[in-house]
């Protein structure tokens, strides 16, 4: 059977998504419609946990909520044994209310609120990541009874070639603290001094990163601190958290590393130093999250009308928008799609796909072939597991799409359509 990115196409000419045609989930479910393939999700989280492996090391992968959460998701988590990195209130209580435990979440956020903190308190959160100094003295201030593990943020400065807005780790960045400043060294004394358990460091570089050698870099920086921290401290630093963002694949400019070997290279270069320097590092851990599930995403639209500009541009007017497809607007990224009710055909008209919000930015992609497009036909974009439902927004007012979960020969509504009863439901 044919395949496009990865999906199946039938006799009919129609997408698949698992068994079932995007025409006939149109149909049932109608449009917008984020549609995650629970098979894939699984398959990815399985690869990634065989592929950060090590015999001399202890691994941890963590999942990366902000990517996408739902009650539904966090089940998956579980049920595949991997822990959960949250980054406020709402991703905390998501995760609880769905019965994860709570000794497997991490708490990241450069500015964790007093009422997120002894939540978190109460619930027992396992790990509070900290970010800086004032941070940790508000959450000594409110821990009085459970005192949870602890990871500082550090910033080791490697440079990721990505999109400014996702760059993490550059030494302006709005997270954690340098590893070249003293005072880091003073709040790690501080941190190792009270009650709390201090486990060790984390850092992120950012997001869509294709290069290998900018986490090994990470990597050994990320060691090479630990070192200066025994030495000069006399502390040891048992867990590294490299955090995330590994590249994946939207279009076929992406030239994207093969993360198996990308993390092969990680543990071999992490063992290679830890070995060297004589460091007590007892566990590495990593944090994907579009890694997991930006490819089990497709989302569908319906085509409303069409119209070619004086300058000759030829616009489809979908009934989405940058409401639920923020990322195109918000980095300029890119995306393929294919016109999912008849994937197949000479495609010789070049299309730029525009949303319905009141906003001249508001495009999904830009300048794509296809096959001529006709009104009611429906387009289904890939690679949009990651970012969408978690960025989208009311603006406009327009409703959130409902979001299924695929398996195979099964379908399931996990997150139900907005009505205009739940949009005005908090007014007053």
């Amino acid at each position: 059977m044919e395949k496009v990115h990865n999906y199946n196409i039938n006799e009919s000419n129609e997408l698949m998504i698992g068994n079932f045609s995007a025409k006939n989930l149109v149909e049932t479910y109608q449009t917008p419609l984020y549609v995650m393939d629970e098979h894939r999700i699984v398959e990815n989280m399985k690869n990634m946990k065989q592929s950060f492996s090590q015999q001399s090391l202890k691994t941890e992968v963590i999942f990366a909520g902000k990517a996408f959460l739902t009650k539904a998701m966090v089940k998956l988590i579980k049920e595949n044994n991997l822990s959960l990195d949250v980054v406020s209130i709402g991703e905390l209580y998501t995760a609880i209310s769905a019965g994860f435990d709570p000794k497997n979440i991490y708490f990241h956020g450069n500015n964790k609120t007093e009422e997120e903190i002894v939540y978190a308190l109460n619930v027992e959160v396992g790990t509070i990541i900290i970010d800086h100094k004032d941070e940790f003295e508000l959450l000594s201030s409110l821990a009085t009874n459970y005192y949870p593990h602890l990871l500082l943020r550090i910033n080791t400065g490697v440079e990721a070639h990505t999109h400014e807005y996702i760059k993490t780790t550059h030494h302006n960045s709005k997270f954690g603290v340098s590893a070249y400043d003293d005072k880091t060294l003073d709040l790690i004394n501080m941190i190792n001094q009270s009650p709390f358990d201090f486990m060790g460091i984390h850092a992120h570089i950012g997001s869509q990163i294709f290069e290998i050698s900018s986490f090994q870099q990470h990597t050994i920086e990320m060691i090479e601190f630990s070192y200066k921290v025994k030495q000069k401290l006399n502390v040891d630093i048992n867990y590294i958290n490299l955090g995330g963002g590994f590249g994946i694949k939207y279009t076929d400019e992406d030239r994207v590393p093969n993360i198996k070997e990308m993390l092969k290279e990680v543990l071999n270069t992490a063992d290679e130093h830890i070995k060297k320097l004589n460091l007590n590092i007892k566990k590495l851990m990593i944090e994907p999250g579009r890694s997991i599930v930006a490819d089990a995403g497709v989302t569908l639209y319906s085509v409303g009308s069409l119209k070619t500009t004086y300058g000759q541009k030829n616009y489809i007017f979908v009934d989405g928008s940058m409401a639920d497809h923020m990322r195109t607007a918000l980095y300029q990224a890119k995306y393929e799609a294919v016109i999912a009710n008849r994937v197949n055909g000479e495609k010789n008209t070049i299309y730029t796909i525009a949303g319905k919000a009141c906003e001249s930015g508001d495009m999904i992609i830009h300048d794509i072939k296809l096959p001529e497009v006709k009104k009611n036909d429906i387009i289904a974009v890939f690679t949009t597991g990651a970012y969408h439902y978690s960025m989208a927004s009311n603006y406009n007012r327009l409703l959130k799409p409902a979001v299924i979960f695929v398996n195979q020969d099964k379908a399931r509504i996990v997150v139900k359509r907005e009505t205009l009863k739940d949009l005005i439901r908090n007014d007053l």
